[in-house]
Formats: C-alpha cells, structure tokens, sequence
C-alpha cells in the first residue's frame, strides 16, 4: 500500500498547490492527511515523526541560516535607499548612444544589484517604474524591453550573495551527507554556502554575458526594436557621477563577497557586514553628512589591520606591550563603528525606513522558515511510506546512468517551474532526489548550481512567473500581458542555454571553488 501511497501524496501536493492556498499549509497538511492514511493502513509507523522536533530544532539553531534574513534586510534596506535609481539613469545615459544601449544597461544594472541585494521582486519592481517607461518613450519594442526587465531581475537568484543559495547550500550539504552514509563514507566531506557561491559566480556572470549579446544582436538585426536615444535625450555622464553611482554596490559587493570568497568570514558574518554596510548607505542618501560613512570604513580598516598583525585575544596573560596596545585601538574601532551605525540606525528610524525594513524583512523570513518546517514533516511521511526508494528505483534505472539521472531531475524542477517558487520547489524536491543522486559520485557543487541555474527559469516561466506578476504590476496599462509572456520568451530559452553550458562542461562551476577552497 505504501507504493501507492507515496504517489498519490506528491499527486495531491501538486494538484493542492494549484489551489492558491498557502504553501506551508498545504505541505503540512498533505504529509498529515497521508501519514494518517499510512499509520491506518499499516504502511507508516507514527514513530518516525520523533525525528520532526530535532531536524526542527537544528534549522533554527542552524548558524548558515542566520544569514538569510541578514541579507533579506540588507536586500531591502538597499532597495529603499534608491541606489537602484540613480544606477539606472547614470547607466542609461552611459550606454544610451549604442542601439539597445537601454537594455544592455537594465542588465549591467541587474548583476550589480544582483551581487549586493540579491532581492528579485525589489529589483524587478524599481526597474519596471524606472527603465520601461524610459524604453517605451523612446520607441524600444515592448515585449522586448519587459522581457529584459524580468530577466535582469532575476540574476539575484544566481549571481552571489543570494538568498536562494543559502537555503540551496544548507540542503545541498545536508543530502551530500546522506549520500556518503548511504555509501558507508564516516568520514564526512561537507559543502559550505560559501563553495556554492564561488560555484555560481562564473555561471551568473556568463548569463549576463549570453544577455548583452543577445540584446546587442537584437538591435543590430532589427534597429526598429531597440534604438539608440535620441542626442538630446542621452545627456552627458561625468565621471564623478559614475563613480557616485557605481561606488555604493561595488564597495558593498567588495565587502560581503569578497570577504567570503577570500575566506575572511563565513556567510553568516558576512551578511551581518551586508546588513551594516546597506544601513550605512541608507543613511547617505537621508542626510549630506559624510561622517558616519567615513568613520564605519576607517574603523573597519583599523580593525583588518590590527587583527592581520596582532593577536588580539584577550584574557592572555602572556600579551606583549605591543598587543596590549593593539587591544586597545581595537576597541576604539569597535567603538566608532559602533558609533557610526548607531547615527544610521537613528537617521533610518527618523525617516521610518527601518520600521518598514524590519517589517518586511520579518515576513519573508517567518514566510521561508515556515515552509522549511512543512517540507520536513513532508520529507519525513513520504520517506516513510517508502518514497525514497520509489525515486531512488527509477532514477537508477534510466538509460544514460548519472547523466540520464540528472537530465530528468533538471527536466522535473524546470516543469514544477511553471506551477512552483523557486524556494518551493528547493526544499520539497532536492531534499527527495539529491541524496540518490549523489550517491552516483555527481560533484554536490555541479549539481547544486545546476539546480540554481535551473530555479531561475521558475521566475519567468508562465503562468506562475513571479517576475511576470512583478512587472505587471507596474507595468504601464499600454503594455498587455501577451507582450511580457511574449518578451521573457528568449531569456528563458537563453537561461537554458546556459544550464546546458554549464552541464557539459563542469569546470565552469567547480573552478572558481578549487581555486579558492582548494576543493
């Protein structure tokens, strides 16, 4: 019975997803409905659910998840400060004289806010208000323009740091670890958040190459689609207003990337210097003091400073004059970075931006974790009722092996795309089919940009494409729903194309890790 059982459950989860009714509920309420069914019919032993408070206490206590609504907050902090803004115009009037100049600057714009928010719905929203009605104006083809609005938006998914990679990197290892008992390995290899990061870096920056070109061979071939602006439209960019444009996202990129991608701090911490850094820029934007600013990057400085040439534990009796003294500056950087932030927080408070941050930040956050407990209690009634080795029975018997094996895991997540959010689709699937396909020797690094790579699609394919509903929202009334389904038509085709590129050269993932981690 338990053979049927486990199908009709992940039948019923499909079928109820489409209902609209929250996720959450509908994953908690499908795995009680089929573990009383089981329990009833002798397939599912009530016991297995001992296993639900511990696996629930060990995601909330899981110190790599801190880091999501670290850069949740730091994604929206960002949002609200109108770095976006002026990238957008400042980009525009920059590459305005090229044909299809405009979109090549929605997406230069769309990587850099990708790698310093990493926040879909943010930069899909403030580019749609900003760059379509600018594209329009200036005679750009509106299913085109929509199209590489949307797509642009979505490099926040694959491009680091990204929130979809956290959660990835947290159920990734965990199916990595499996795998390996499962093949009688004690002696555990883990896969960090950080490894995934580097993994994706050179796939997200090559998708926004295959964009560019696109777009430029677009405008070239058809001129009518994507013009140049018009002389008096593009105005004239000077270098000062480049820099003030650009500064803020690379500095902050520098900081939380570079810091984890160097090995000075692990994800967690890193979002916290996010988190920081964006209220700091927040504050820029609310008061022409340029203090605060000066003083966070001088005490930061300070710090990396004395902690590279100095050992600055305490409680030593063994500390050196020079240590001691080394200390002590510590402590006053601390104390003026403190003070700093403290000015911004209050700056923030005063113009009720953070009361809105923390808000929204809450939500996403209760939203995401809500679902991690619901795919666990669901993960843990299908195992039970033996859907493991269902999927493990077919998976192992498709032609090809490994390669036939993976080719239909991706075909799966890019169909539950259509129907699917992407942190849906992560948490009930992966947990369900990783395990049995890394037990095929598959590099967790490969497979797990593989299926980032793969989630993006879920953003923009029809009917459920959240970025589709993004746009729409702001999208003027001119501009008809055909028209953007029509437009993301081609980024899907090239986001695929790049999936493919990724898989049948490996490297492209698996560098960048090696060459940092030593992996």
């Amino acid at each position: 019975m338990g053979g049927v059982l486990d199908i009709l459950m992940f039948a019923t989860l499909c079928v109820a997803i489409l209902t609209g009714f929250p996720v959450v509920f509908i994953l908690t309420g499908t795995a009680l409905l089929f573990g009383a069914l089981g329990w009833a019919f002798g397939a599912f032993t009530p016991a297995l659910l001992g296993a639900l408070p511990p696996r629930i206490f060990g995601t909330m206590t899981s110190e790599v998840l801190v880091a999501i609504p670290l850069f949740v907050f730091m994604g929206i902090m960002l949002e609200r400060s109108k770095i976006a803004e002026e990238l957008l115009e400042t980009m525009g009037r920059l590459f305005g004289s090229v044909r299809g100049g405009l979109a090549v600057s929605v997406s230069v714009v769309g990587a850099l806010l990708a790698a310093s928010t990493g926040i879909v719905g943010a930069t899909v929203v403030t580019m749609g208000l900003m760059a379509l009605p600018a594209m329009l104006r200036n005679r750009y083809d509106a299913g085109f323009a929509c199209g590489t609005i949307c797509a642009a938006g979505t490099l926040g998914q694959i491009i680091p740091p990204s929130t979809v990679m956290v959660i990835l990197g947290e159920i990734i290892s965990a199916a990595y670890q499996q795998a390996q008992l499962a093949q009688g390995r004690f002696s555990i290899t883990t896969v960090s958040v950080g490894q995934l990061f580097a993994g994706s870096l050179l796939p997200g920056l090559m998708l926004v190459g295959i964009y560019i070109l696109y777009q430029l061979a677009i405008a070239w071939a058809r001129p009518d689609l994507a013009p140049a602006l018009p002389r008096d439209a593009r105005g004239r960019v000077t270098r000062a207003e480049i820099l003030d444009a650009l500064a803020p996202p690379i500095v902050l990129i520098v900081a939380v990337l570079g810091s984890i991608l160097g090995g000075v701090a692990t994800p967690t911490e890193a979002a916290a210097v996010g988190a920081a850094g964006a209220t700091l820029l927040a504050a820029r934007r609310l008061s022409p003091a340029r203090w605060p600013q000066l003083v966070a990057f001088a005490s930061v400085a300070g710090l990396v400073t004395l902690a590279s040439l100095f050992d600055l534990r305490l409680g030593r009796a063994a500390a050196t004059a020079g240590e001691r003294a080394a200390i002590l500056g510590a402590a006053a950087c601390a104390a003026g970075l403190a003070l700093a932030l403290g000015h911004a927080l209050r700056l923030t408070f005063r113009a009720a931006e953070r009361s809105g941050v923390a808000r929204s930040t809450m939500t996403i956050t209760a939203m995401i974790f809500a679902m991690l407990i619901g795919a666990t209690l669901f993960a843990l009634v299908f195992r039970g009722l033996g859907g493991d080795d269902m999927v493990r029975a077919v998976l192992s018997s498709l032609p090809g092996g490994a390669a036939g094996a993976i080719a239909v895991v991706m075909a799966a997540i890019f169909a539950l795309g259509f129907f699917l959010d992407f942190v849906e689709i992560a948490i009930i699937v992966i947990p369900i089919v990783g395990p049995i396909i890394l037990q095929m020797d598959v590099d967790p690094i490969w497979f797990g940009v593989l299926i980032a790579v793969n989630l993006q699609t879920s953003f923009l394919t029809p009917p459920f494409g959240f970025s589709l509903f993004y746009l729409r929202g702001v999208a003027p009334r001119e501009v008809r729903t055909g028209q953007i389904y029509r437009g993301v038509a081609p980024f899907v085709g090239l986001q695929l194309a790049a999936l493919a590129l990724t898989a049948l050269h490996p490297p492209l993932a698996t560098w960048l890790p090696r060459v940092l981690f030593g992996r």
